[in-house]
Parts: C-alpha cells; sequence; structure tokens
C-alpha cells in the first residue's frame, strides 16, 4: 500500500513560522518584566509579579507604567482587573498597589514592605496602570501631551495599552476582564469601558477585549450629585454651619456646568474647612510631618516644596498611620526600588521626585464631562455588569452623592436593602 503524505502550502509553513517568533518575542519581552524580589520584600508568600513600560504612541515616545500581579493560586483560571487611581493625576502604584489592594504594601516606615492579608489577588489577576501621561512613572518624550489631557485622551491612551499589553501577555486575552477604580476613575473607568465596547463592536472575536464589567468606588459620576453630595456630607458632619450651607444653597446651581465664579469661591471656602480634618477619611488623625524626614533627597528645595504642597492629598489607608503616604513616597524614590521595578529607565523623573500625585497633571486637567451617567445606561442595556461600592467617611466623594446617582438611573430593584456585617463594621447593600 502506497504511503500517502500531505502537502503544506510554502505560505502555511511561512505563517506558523512567524507566529511562533512572534509568541516567542511575546514570552521575551514578559520574562524581561518580571520582578523578582523587591526591596524590603518578605520571602513569604511567594509574589508572580512584573512591572515595566508599555508604548501607547511611538511617535511622541509615550510609555505608561504597570505592575501586574499575577493571582496567588490558580492564575490561569482566574478573571483580570485593572485598577485606576483618580484625582485625576494620582498614582494606582502608590495607592492602589501599594497602600490599598496590591498584595505587597509599603510598610509603616517605608523601608520595605509586607504582605496584605486581603489583597485582591486572592481571587483575580490584578493589573496597576499608572494613568495618564505625566503620573507617577508614566512619561512622554513631547511635553505637548501635558497639554492635551482629557477624558477622552486618557480612554483612548490606555485602551492602547491594554491592546500592546495583551501582545505582550497573550495568555491572559481570553480571561473575563474588569475594569476598576475609585474616585476620578468614576470617569476613566465608565469611558474606558465604553472605548472598550465600542471597539469590540468593529472587531473579530480574537482580536476583542473580554470586557465582562467594571467596579467603582466612591466615584465622581456627574457633578451635580457630586457637589451636593459634598456639601451635604460636609453639613451633616459639621464640618460647615448651618448658616454657610444655606448661603451654598441659595447661591450654587449645580446643574450648570461650569459652576459659577460665586459658587466656586464657596466650594473653595468649603474645602479649607477641612484644613484639619482628612477630607478622604473624617474620623481619621492627620499626618502632622510634610514628610521630608523620608524623602531621600530633603535638601532639595524642589522636594521641600512639593512635599509641603501634597499634603492637600494625603489620606491614610494601610491600618490607621495617618503618614502613609510620605512612606510610600520615601519607597519609590529609592533607586534601588525604581531598578528591580523596571521603572524611570528613561530618566522621566531625573530632575524631580517621584510623587503620588501630579500637580501637573490636576491643575490642568481638561474637565469637560459633566456626566457619565449616558454611558452607564448605554453599557446596562448591553450587558455589561456593574459594581458600585461606596465608603462612608470620604467626605470628597460622599457616599450621599453615589447614593442620588444610582437612583437617578432608575434601574429596577431586585432585592431589598440589607444589611452587610464585617466583623463589627456593617454597611448596607442593594441589588
Amino acid at each position: 500500500m502506497a504511503s500517502s503524505t500531505v502537502a503544506r502550502h510554502p505560505l502555511f509553513t511561512i505563517f506558523v513560522a512567524i507566529f511562533m517568533l512572534l509568541a516567542i518575542a511575546a514570552r521575551d519581552k514578559q520574562e524581561g518584566d518580571r520582578a523578582g524580589f523587591l526591596p524590603g520584600q518578605p520571602r513569604s508568600p511567594p509574589v508572580s509579579q512584573f512591572s515595566g513600560y508599555v508604548t501607547v504612541d511611538e511617535h511622541n515616545g509615550r510609555a505608561l507604567f504597570y505592575w501586574f500581579f499575577e493571582a496567588q493560586t490558580l492564575p490561569a483560571q482566574k478573571p483580570l482587573i485593572l485598577w485606576l487611581n483618580g484625582d485625576p493625576g494620582c498614582s494606582s502604584v502608590g495607592y492602589g498597589a501599594a497602600s490599598e489592594l496590591g498584595p505587597l504594601l509599603v510598610n509603616s516606615n517605608g523601608t520595605g514592605l509586607e504582605f496584605n492579608t486581603f489583597a485582591w489577588n486572592k481571587e483575580a489577576n490584578l493589573l496597576f496602570l499608572e494613568s495618564p501621561v505625566g503620573v507617577g512613572f508614566s512619561y512622554t518624550n513631547t511635553t505637548s501631551d501635558l497639554d492635551n489631557i482629557d477624558d477622552r485622551f486618557v480612554a483612548n491612551d490606555v485602551y492602547t495599552f491594554l491592546v500592546n499589553w495583551f501582545n505582550r501577555f497573550p495568555q491572559y486575552k481570553s480571561h473575563d476582564f474588569y475594569i476598576s477604580g475609585e474616585s476620578y476613575a468614576g470617569h476613566y473607568v465608565p469611558q474606558l469601558a465604553e472605548v472598550v465596547y465600542d471597539h469590540n463592536k468593529h472587531l473579530g472575536g480574537n482580536q476583542q477585549i473580554n470586557l465582562k464589567g467594571f467596579i467603582v468606588g466612591n466615584a465622581e459620576t456627574n457633578d451635580y450629585f457630586d457637589y451636593t453630595g459634598i456639601v451635604q456630607f460636609a453639613w451633616s458632619h459639621s464640618v460647615i454651619s448651618d448658616q454657610f450651607y444655606e448661603q451654598v444653597k441659595n447661591v450654587c446651581d449645580f446643574r450648570i456646568s461650569p459652576i459659577a465664579n460665586e459658587c466656586s469661591h464657596l466650594m473653595n471656602l468649603l474645602y479649607k474647612m477641612y484644613h484639619e480634618i482628612d477630607i478622604y477619611n473624617v474620623y481619621a488623625p492627620k499626618c502632622t510631618t510634610d514628610g521630608s524626614a523620608f524623602l531621600s533627597s530633603s535638601s532639595d528645595s524642589t522636594v521641600k516644596k512639593e512635599a509641603k504642597n501634597k499634603s492637600k492629598r494625603s489620606r491614610m489607608y494601610s491600618g490607621y498611620d495617618p503618614c502613609h503616604s510620605n512612606y510610600v513616597e520615601a519607597y519609590f524614590n529609592r533607586m534601588d526600588v525604581q531598578k528591580s521595578l523596571h521603572a524611570n529607565t528613561s530618566g522621566w523623573i531625573q530632575d524631580r521626585r517621584w510623587s503620588l500625585c501630579s500637580d501637573l497633571i490636576s491643575d490642568d486637567y481638561d474637565m469637560e464631562v459633566f456626566s457619565v451617567l449616558p454611558i452607564y445606561s448605554k453599557l446596562i442595556k448591553a450587558g455589561i455588569k456593574i459594581w458600585v461600592y461606596s465608603g462612608d467617611v470620604d467626605g470628597r466623594v460622599p457616599f450621599i452623592g453615589s447614593r442620588y446617582w444610582v437612583e437617578a438611573l432608575g434601574l429596577p430593584i431586585k432585592s431589598q436593602v440589607a444589611t452587610m456585617v464585617f466583623k463589627k463594621s456593617g454597611c448596607w447593600k442593594v441589588c
């Protein structure tokens, strides 16, 4: 019996060879981003982590910095969550990863790290991104980029980041994908979700990002409800007087954007009334140091100025130490830490220190979107899942405003409000 052979077209062989070369290149880039043990990291439990840069605009030399943690168990079976911090202009590496929900938190003196028993990577693969460009280690070689940053610019950059990141980590392309964040990320997150959703409609299945939903906490969402919540929270917690509260109600019409100058003046006075209170946690003690003792270059006048100015955003996360932000900045300004994270390879922060929040971004950011609620309605109709949570001690983006805008969506309630208790702390939930 004559043996038979299957002839393969030369183009097929070339395609297979190219595919294999691309796979090898992606694996090499991925492994090049692997971070071993960081300075001061505990040896146990082990943490699988990667960090580095992904280019989002080759022409302008624009790249975003990420820090990625695989799930503690069965990462191949767990979803992928992207985390974004807000303000705008604050670092997801310094806040989200190293102070809140990452597996490695900066310790109480800034000399090392400690394991976070409440890390989200117990249940998911966690991707932290410093965005927009100019925040943290993310950089651009074209300074005019920093003059053009608004919500649309950010969403498009992060989408490009995701496409390129998945090319580097193709094993996660099929995973359920969720976008999450807090504060001004209440704008970033739904707008990015919309960009992903719209792109997916015009792409083939293997090119789509497997978006399943998004998660937002104490999220800036709608100017009218957000400002109303800020004022009512300050009044109900005795930060402002009855007379001042009535004055704001008489002067301010938060349905108009931007708000009138007289109203803007009153709101600035309201924020100043928090000068002895941490607006992000009104029951927490406030840090009394400017942080200069923790900075490696404390002799530099620019460093001292930034350390003083940053107090407006200092917030307490890990445990009950109100000065934790100082420790985080001290840690990420260490050269050995930056080298271990493959950070600052371009020398972007050579003449300035890494900071938790960028005044350059927050002061010049174009906040042109009054409300993202239309995006909620659009994506809910499309079947995208959304989880909203809101802590009750935040005076900057209070739960009161969150209640108002959730109600404004007019969604049917499937189950009644119920209490939820963890240890001795209580809250309520609604589905």
